[in-house]
């Protein structure tokens, strides 16, 4: 079956957007509407002739509208083959009429979740009969048609449908249901039940814009988005610039979470190359920040991500004018700063609002051949120091060792970050093993020097956080070696003594964590 003229539509939605205009239109072609509560007073409220549920029914909506649309003559209307002749039997027997479209969305559960509704009211908003009607007109997509997404209600103002019509609208309504169901499942796993990792792991994903393509020209992207009220990279809103890249979303998020780390903080400025930091750094205004932050590897921060932790005026817009840049992150700018950037026709300049929380809880979900991994957000927070050397830090090396240590949580293993005076000095990172990111860390000093013309590079003096325990002492002496004064590390080596010996006979003052902070 083709062609199906639309005889008598059952419309029952929780968003009312639309719903006037898709009654008009079906009215005009001599379809029969039959409605539920709120949406039959709106279609009347619009002057439209409105057959109640009830009265096709012959009971009565109860329970404070949990009972309505569960019905034989509802779903009997809906799941009847029209060809069968059985089927057809029973309709005359049991006087139930064909019901040939369906209009439906569903109570607004993500988003009563998303307020922060009570319990009580979050249960309320499960839809039930909703769900069963869109399932039942899907599975009968020969004969019936399922509407769930509002931007689709014009393609039935002539009042028919086609088959491929009812299939496009069937495969649209299972993922409704399906996303539907993964909100509550997900809810209930994580929110009313604190579940840690269930059985099932359901995951709601709505399409976002595609992407021009992924990692590589070769790679096709897409961004998809959660149905509750997240506020990330991915809420941004983007002020100028061309879309964003799969990259560039990477990277942006990769800045946003570490100057997420100084959301109560002094003015900080992050830059981020492909997805690791390659500057980082604390001052008075941001301006002196990012000149700080730049300082650290100003080749690198060519074409890379800006995050900062404030709202951008217009003097620090105009130093970062100064080199190209992909992207810039802000809770916000003034008007001044958009002026600047305004120049500037290819930076994409993104406003997040407030800073996401660095101890959210959340997962993290990786793609592997033939499943997918997944794991807590890394959220631990620094605690108590364990001073293991004969040396204690001083004051100023114990701010530095906490810096750089909130920065290293952020660069990919194995990490070595050296820190002075609330900036990066060195960076190294994504080594296969823990000396030779000391090394690159120190060489990146020792090149960053040179450039600004300093007498010695930043690492003179500095602190070193390491990611992982130093399996070792050569990764320490090559701290040493580059000028470090304080080391931070999670400890628990098993040379750990051969290392905190080392670190004696040097000089350091070292301090362990008790806890790492790999990133891969």
């Amino acid at each position: 079956m083709d062609q199906v003229t639309i005889k008598r539509a059952l419309l029952s939605v929780s968003d009312k957007a639309g719903i006037i205009e898709l009654g008009q239109a079906l009215a005009a072609q001599g379809v029969e509407l039959v409605s539920t509560g709120g949406t039959a007073k709106a279609l009347r409220d619009a002057g439209l002739e409105v057959r109640d549920i009830s009265d096709l029914t012959g009971f009565p909506e109860m329970m404070d509208g949990r009972v309505k649309t569960l019905h034989p003559k509802v779903h009997g209307g809906l799941l009847a083959v029209r060809d069968n002749a059985e089927h057809v039997a029973s309709m005359e027997e049991h006087a139930i009429g064909a019901i040939d479209l369906v209009v439906v969305n569903l109570y607004p559960f993500a988003q009563t979740v998303a307020r922060g509704a009570a319990r009580e009211e979050i249960i309320e908003n499960i839809d039930i009969g909703g769900p069963s009607m869109v399932r039942s007109a899907a599975k009968n997509h020969e004969s019936v048609a399922i509407l769930t997404d509002p931007a689709d209600y014009p393609l039935v103002f002539g009042g028919s449908t086609t088959l491929d019509q009812r299939r496009k609208f069937a495969a649209k309504a299972y993922a409704a249901t399906a996303a539907y169901d993964a909100a509550i499942a997900s809810w209930f796993a994580f929110a009313d039940q604190g579940e840690g990792f269930p059985a099932t792991l359901p995951i709601a994903l709505t399409k976002g814009p595609e992407l021009r393509y992924g990692e590589n020209p070769h790679q096709s992207a897409a961004l998809y988005l959660p149905q509750t009220g997240a506020r990330g990279i991915a809420q941004a809103e983007q002020l100028q610039g061309k879309a964003l890249s799969y990259n560039n979303y990477n990277d942006a998020d990769a800045a946003l979470e570490l100057v997420s780390e100084f959301k109560d903080g002094p003015p900080t400025v992050v830059i981020v190359k492909h997805a690791n930091p390659c500057g980082v750094a604390t001052a008075d205004t941001l301006k002196a920040a990012y000149i700080e932050a730049l300082a650290c590897d100003s080749v690198s921060a060519f074409g890379g991500i800006i995050a900062v932790n404030q709202t951008l005026d217009r003097e620090t817009a105009e130093a970062m004018a100064g080199i190209f840049t992909e992207v810039v992150v802000a809770p916000d700018a003034d008007a001044d700063a958009r002026a600047v950037f305004a120049a500037k026709k290819n930076l994409r300049l993104l406003i997040t609002g407030d800073l996401p929380d660095p101890a959210r809880p959340g997962l993290m979900l990786k793609s592997i051949a033939g499943g997918m991994l997944v794991q807590s957000r890394d959220n631990g927070r620094l605690g108590d120091l364990k001073v293991v050397t004969r040396r204690a830090p001083t004051e100023q090396e114990l701010a530095d060792c906490r810096f750089a240590w909130t920065v290293a949580k952020h660069v990919k293993s194995n990490a070595i970050v050296y820190a002075k005076d609330g900036a990066t000095a060195g960076i190294g990172a994504g080594q296969m093993n823990r000396l030779e990111s000391a090394r690159i860390a120190a060489w990146k000093a020792k090149d960053a020097a040179e450039k600004a013309g300093w007498t010695q590079p930043r690492t003179i003096g500095s602190a070193v956080a390491s990611d992982a325990f130093f399996p070792f002492a050569d990764g320490l002496l090559a701290a040493v070696e580059a000028g470090a004064t304080a080391v931070i590390q999670p400890g628990g080596s098993i040379r750990d003594d051969e290392v905190i010996a080392a670190a004696d006979e040097a000089g350091l003052a070292m301090v362990f964590t008790g806890m790492r902070h790999f990133r891969h």
